[in-house]
């Protein structure tokens, strides 16, 4: 075993408890949780959670910074594509779809946080600054002529992740239709409306 990682009971690993607490935010919310709620539904005891974690706050903090670390790492995915501004923001949209899907609960939990603690002020600025990034690319592909003139590129990021991110109130994987299906249907439908067109 490594130095410095700790041991949980058999079965109850960080991941086991992160994934049942997201559960339970997801379905009480985040204030309406309690340590008893979590012990609960992951059916160990309090100090069995303390072990892999100092608290509730830090697997909220975990749980999103892993939606959000995802968005992070696919805008440095994108960075190195060598097209137009308006394909790495296409191909950013197609792949924030794929990754909402990915890790849905996770994001589910992102998306509803309120800015009540520390963890979920972090979350909401590191949110703001995806947005701003996104904002930015819109500006390069409208600057390049490939993206309506007519549309700020700060609402441009808005409306696009306004639509990707309403896919956690509707998707559930059981619907048919593979993520990659639901990824070009929402860049096709979102990306005819704003690029200028011939």
């Amino acid at each position: 075993m490594q130095a410095g990682v700790r041991r949980g009971r058999p079965g109850h690993d960080l991941e086991s408890v992160l994934r049942g607490a997201v559960k339970v935010f997801n379905e009480r919310g985040y204030d309406g949780t309690s340590m008893e709620d979590l012990s609960r539904e992951l059916g160990i005891t309090k100090s069995a959670i303390y072990h892999h974690v100092t608290g509730k706050e830090e697997l909220l903090r975990l749980a999103v910074d892993r939606a959000l670390d995802g968005l992070f790492a696919l805008l440095e995915e994108i960075s190195l594509l060598e097209a137009p501004a308006i394909g790495r923001l296409e191909e950013l949209a197609r792949r924030s779809v794929l990754l909402l899907v990915a890790e849905l609960p996770f994001v589910t939990l992102l998306l509803r946080v309120r800015g009540n603690t520390r963890a979920e002020r972090r979350a909401l600025a590191r949110r703001r600054e995806f947005d701003a990034a996104v904002a930015a690319l819109a500006a390069q592909a409208r600057d390049e002529g490939d993206l309506r003139p007519d549309v700020d590129p700060a609402l441009v990021a808005r409306l696009l992740y306004g639509t990707i991110n309403s896919v956690v109130e509707w998707y559930r994987p059981r619907d048919g239709g593979s993520p990659a299906q639901l990824a070009e249907i929402i860049v096709s439908v979102a990306f005819d409306g704003l690029r200028v067109k011939p």
